[in-house]
């Protein structure tokens, strides 16, 4: 039998990041961690870099081809993602 006492490490983070006002930070990691499952292995191959900076995800590609490619999907890869942390954390995803 397990002891109801114990909690384990995963729930330990999420209360620490709750405590600390800072569950939106766990949300924003989710979502950098989902860009490969969402925009596809071959985009992940031509990310170099992502970050969020106030609901705005930033992505950098290598190829301006893909980078225009990117531009006309903005909308949905914000829903989908989003949809990953069941609320609304992006607002705008710029590519560079």
């Amino acid at each position: 039998m397990s002891d109801p006492n114990l909690t384990t490490l995963g729930e330990m983070i999420k209360a620490f990041y709750h405590d600390n006002n800072r569950d939106g930070a766990l949300d924003e990691q989710r979502i950098l961690d989902s860009w490969q499952d969402v925009a596809g292995e071959f985009v992940a191959a031509h990310t170099l870099k992502t970050n969020i900076k106030n609901g705005v995800l930033y992505v950098k590609v290598d190829a301006d081809s893909l980078k225009h490619e990117l531009m006309y999907a903005k909308s949905m890869l914000v829903k989908k993602l989003n949809s990953k942390v069941e609320h609304e954390i992006l607002k705008d995803i710029l590519i560079l």
